[in-house]
C-alpha cells in the first residue's frame, strides 16, 4: 500500500460495536420545534453508560402495548434477546439528537400522518415511558472532509442537525426534501451551507430529475469527500448508484441508509 492509499484508508469512516443494552426511559419535557417536530427529553437511571458516538446512530424505540399499556424490558441472553411472553413490542429506529453524558437523552420526532412513532409523540406527556435498545453499532465519520454533500428528507434532518456543529468543510451541500420554512426553522445553523429545498413529500424516484440535474452541475473532487444519503429506500438506493457508478465515487465514502419505504399497493 502506497502512502496515498494509506492516507485515503485512514480517512475512511470506521465502524465500532457498542454493548447491546436495553433501557427504560421517561419523558421529562416536550417542546414543539419548527411546527413539524416534537423535541422530547427523556431521563432515567438506566441511561447511565449510554453511548452514541455516531452522528446518525440509530436506537430502537419500543412502544407500550396500545391496548394494555404494558412495556417490559427484555432479557439479553447468550441465545439473543428474549421478550416476555415471546411478544416483541412495536418499534421504530430514531437518531439520538443529544445526550448529556449522564441521564438526559433528547430525541426529535417528525410529525406526519400515519406514523406510529409520530402518533405516540403527539399524545405523549411527561412521565410516559419507552424502552430503548442500542445503538448496537456506530459509524465514526471524520468531520473535516473538504467536500461534503448531504441528501435527506425531514426524517434525516435531526442527524444533520446533530452533525452540523462538527462539520469543517470547504464545500458543504444540503439537498433537503422539506419545505424551506420548516427546514430553516429546524436547522438553526446554515451558515456556509449551500442549501436546496426540494419540497416536503417529494422524495420519490419519479421526482428525482430535478435533484439529479442539480447534482450533475456539481464538480466532485477526486478524494477527500463524504456523501450522505438518507430517506425513502428506493430513492436512496438509486442515488447511491448515481454517485458510485455514474460519478465514480468510492463507496467507502458514500453513506446510504434507507430510513423508510413506500408501501407498495398490489392489485
Amino acid at each position: 500500500m502506497n502512502k496515498k492509499s494509506e492516507v485515503i484508508h485512514s480517512r475512511e469512516p470506521q465502524r465500532v460495536r457498542n454493548e447491546l443494552c436495553f433501557r427504560r426511559i421517561k419523558i421529562a419535557n416536550k417542546t414543539r420545534v419548527a411546527e413539524h417536530f416534537w423535541r422530547i427529553q427523556f431521563t432515567g437511571p438506566d441511561l447511565k453508560g449510554f453511548n452514541s458516538p455516531g452522528f446518525d446512530d440509530h436506537i430502537k424505540l419500543f412502544f407500550p402495548d396500545p391496548k394494555s399499556g404494558a412495556l417490559n424490558l427484555p432479557d439479553v441472553t447468550a441465545e439473543g434477546v428474549v421478550w416476555q411472553a415471546g411478544v416483541r413490542p412495536l418499534a421504530r429506529d430514531y437518531t439520538p439528537l443529544e445526550f448529556d453524558g449522564e441521564n438526559q437523552l433528547t430525541l426529535d420526532f417528525y410529525i406526519h400522518q400515519g406514523g406510529m412513532a409520530s402518533d405516540w409523540a403527539e399524545q405523549a406527556r411527561p412521565g410516559h415511558e419507552l424502552v430503548i435498545g442500542g445503538p448496537r453499532g456506530s459509524l465514526i465519520v471524520p468531520a473535516d472532509y473538504r467536500f461534503q454533500l448531504y441528501v435527506c428528507d425531514e426524517t434525516g434532518l435531526p442527524a444533520f442537525r446533530r452533525r452540523r456543529p462538527a462539520i469543517n468543510a470547504e464545500h458543504l451541500h444540503l439537498f433537503a426534501y422539506a419545505d424551506e420554512a420548516t427546514g430553516r426553522g429546524y436547522l438553526d445553523d446554515l451558515n456556509g451551507v449551500n442549501v436546496n429545498w426540494l419540497g416536503s413529500g417529494m422524495m420519490q424516484i419519479d421526482n428525482l430529475g430535478m435533484l439529479i440535474g442539480a447534482l450533475d452541475r456539481i464538480s466532485l473532487p477526486a478524494d477527500d469527500y463524504f456523501i450522505w444519503l438518507t430517506g425513502e429506500g428506493e430513492t436512496v438506493n438509486m442515488l447511491s448508484d448515481y454517485f458510485t457508478q455514474r460519478r465514480g465515487c468510492d463507496g467507502a465514502f458514500v453513506r446510504a441508509v434507507a430510513y423508510w419505504h413506500h408501501k407498495k399497493i398490489h392489485d
